[in-house]
Parts: structure tokens; C-alpha cells; sequence
């Protein structure tokens, strides 16, 4: 089996790496990259050829490989080019960008979205969404702290005392949970609000302030959070909009899979922030979960920085492209039996049947 990683058009990360594409032969299978898809993930094609993979075209990906990894889709006038019955495993949030399942679908190919994997134990080593989401809550953090004016960190010197900053979370899975233990580190106060009330113990351990909203509705079987009640949103910012006001920087990782994100930090409450405060808004591409927050763009409000990037594993991109392949060969290794070649018994398997979204005809 053939392996093609292709260079990505829309992000710095690469499919592959080349102590995965060492694992990769072991077991047999034989790797072929897209000259320079490494270059923005600091991986030279000589590094790709010194762990066994062949360098070439993109044509040549098309032509040959039987199994395609990208981190992001393919463009749509590409997709026609993939070998009917190949394996295709990306990125493709396809809750967000429907058509590309149908598109898939019509080419006949087996495509494997990773961040439609469930977060179950089991499947914590595939898991793309949890892979990214830390890297992506550590880096917001150090984002606010670059343009915050200020010190993070209580400072006593001799010209005077400086208070610690304060930080909030908003939404306590990986992203958030991962900012706070970052925001700590860092020497800042911090508090973090979630509906999913099992998460103030995880907030707590990391030495953040649980702030306690009543009536939420708990998470998803999956456990993403779920869609609250206008009601029960009503009472999370009559509640949050203390904090916000008193927060030097709030990080925004609340997120619902499939939907669009909620709206929490209305205009109002961006107008009550300091002078030099920032929002850092990792849901972004959902919409965000501030009202003034602009899909990669960073918008200046009444002096407020609000950062809305939903990709900020590429600023950690080394490490981000060695996580994303150690995702896929987990994956390959669930999915695939001795042979190399998708296993037939897992058409009732949870992990299987979420993450596919197209099957040969």
C-alpha cells in the first residue's frame, strides 16, 4: 500500500512526519510526499527521503498512492483526481463544510475525517480535535500575553508592587483546560466558566476559580457541550459579566459540534473591559463566541485587542504536524487489519462509523 501526503494549501502542518514515516515501513506500508509539503513544518524533502519516503510530484500522488493524507481538504477541482476506492484521511470539518462529504461520496473514495472521532478513551490517540485544542490553548494564552500591556505575574520591585493579571476561560475542555494550567504558570489569576458541571474539579486541580452557572443541560454523549437554553445564557452572562470586566485577558474556547458557536461576550460586555485587555477567540470559524470576534482577523474595540484565530496549532507547528501524524497512525493501525486493507468488522464500531463520512459505491 502506497502512501501520498500531499503539500497543504491553507495550513503550515504537514500529514506526515518522518519518525511516523519509520513506523510507517516497518509495518510495511511505502510513503510518498509532495516535494516541499514540509517546508512551513521546518522538515526538509532530504529528512522525508532520510526516513524512507520517496519525494515527487503532486500529479504523481494522485496517480499512484492508495491511501492520501491532507491536514486540511483538498481544493474541490481536486478532489475529481483521487483514485476511485482510495482511502483519503484528513480534516475536513465536515459539520462546517457539508458539501465535501457529498463530493467524496460522488468520486467514490473512502474519506476518514479525524475531527469527527468520539473523545472516548479508546479513541484518545486519534483524537484530532484534543490533539490540536491543546496546543491551541497553550499558544492563546502566550497570544494574550504578547499584546496585553502589562505583566501576567505578581512583580514586587523596588519602584513599586504590580498586581497579578486576571484570566478568563471561557469553556473548560482541552483548549481551556490547557490555558489555564498555561495562564498559572504564568503567574495570573484565573477563573473559568463551562456548562459541563464535571469540570470544576479539572479547573480547580489546576489552581483556576470554577464559576457556577444552575440549569445547564449537561454534555453530549461525546462529551462536547451542549446547546443551552436562552434562558440558561441569559443567566451565564448576567453572571460572567463581573468577571469579564475584571479580566485583563478571556480566552473564549466554548464550542458545540455541528453548530454554529454561542455567542458569550456581547459588545457590552467588550466596552466595560480596560483599556489594553484581550480577548483570544478559538471559536472563530464557528462564528465565535464574541460578538465583535472577525474569522482570522484581530479587531481593536474600545482598546480591546479581540483575536479571533480558530488555528492556532500552527504556531506551534512542529510539534502540532508531529501530534496530527501520530493521530493518522493510530488511526490507519484501528482501521486497518494485516493486510493493510480496511477491516470489514467495524461497520457497527463507533469510532469507524463517525469518522467515515464516504464509502465507495
Amino acid at each position: 500500500m502506497i502512501i501520498g501526503v500531499f503539500k497543504e494549501h491553507f495550513d503550515k502542518k504537514v500529514g506526515l512526519v518522518p519518525i511516523v514515516i519509520k513506523k510507517l515501513n516497518k509495518k510495511g506500508y511505502s510513503v510518498i510526499v509532495e516535494s516541499t509539503a514540509g517546508r512551513k513544518s521546518f522538515i526538509a524533502n532530504a529528512d522525508f527521503e532520510a526516513a524512507g519516503a520517496k519525494i515527487c510530484t503532486r500529479e504523481n500522488i494522485f496517480k499512484n498512492a492508495d491511501i492520501v493524507i491532507s491536514y486540511t481538504p483538498l481544493k474541490d477541482d481536486e478532489i475529481r483526481f483521487l483514485k476511485k476506492g482510495c482511502i483519503y484521511i484528513s480534516h475536513f470539518k465536515s459539520y462546517v463544510y457539508k458539501e465535501v462529504a457529498k463530493k467524496l461520496q460522488a468520486q467514490g473514495v473512502w474519506a476518514f475525517s479525524l475531527d469527527m472521532i468520539p473523545r472516548s478513551s479508546i479513541a484518545q490517540s486519534m483524537d484530532v480535535l484534543s490533539s490540536m485544542s491543546s496546543i491551541a490553548g497553550y499558544k492563546a494564552v502566550l497570544r494574550a500575553a504578547d499584546l496585553l500591556p502589562r505583566y501576567l505575574q505578581m512583580m514586587i520591585t523596588s519602584a513599586g508592587s504590580i498586581k497579578p493579571a486576571k484570566v478568563f476561560v471561557i469553556g473548560a475542555g482541552v483548549a481551556g483546560l490547557q490555558a489555564i494550567a498555561t495562564a498559572k504558570r504564568l503567574g495570573a489569576i484565573v477563573e473559568a466558566v463551562d456548562t459541563r458541571l464535571e469540570t470544576e474539579d479539572e479547573v480547580k486541580s489546576l489552581g483556576g476559580k470554577f464559576l457556577k452557572v444552575d440549569g445547564a443541560k449537561q454534555a453530549t454523549d461525546q462529551g462536547y457541550g451542549a446547546m443551552q437554553s436562552q434562558e440558561f445564557i441569559a443567566k451565564q452572562r448576567a453572571l460572567m459579566f463581573e468577571a469579564i470586566s475584571n479580566s485583563d485577558i478571556v480566552i473564549c474556547a466554548a464550542t458545540v459540534r455541528g453548530t454554529k458557536a454561542p455567542v458569550i461576550v456581547t459588545r457590552e460586555m467588550v466596552e466595560t473591559m480596560r483599556r489594553g485587555s484581550v480577548i483570544i477567540d478559538l471559536a472563530s470559524d464557528a462564528g465565535g463566541n464574541c460578538e465583535l470576534t472577525e474569522d482570522n482577523k484581530t479587531v481593536i474595540h474600545n482598546y480591546v485587542h479581540i483575536v479571533g484565530d480558530a488555528n492556532l496549532s500552527d504556531a506551534a507547528v512542529i510539534d502540532a504536524s508531529t501530534l496530527f501524524a501520530n493521530n493518522v497512525y493510530n488511526y490507519l493501525n484501528y482501521i486497518s487489519n494485516d493486510d493493510l486493507k480496511i477491516r470489514t468488522d467495524l461497520t457497527e464500531d463507533e469510532i469507524f462509523t463517525s469518522s467515515c463520512i464516504s464509502t465507495p459505491k
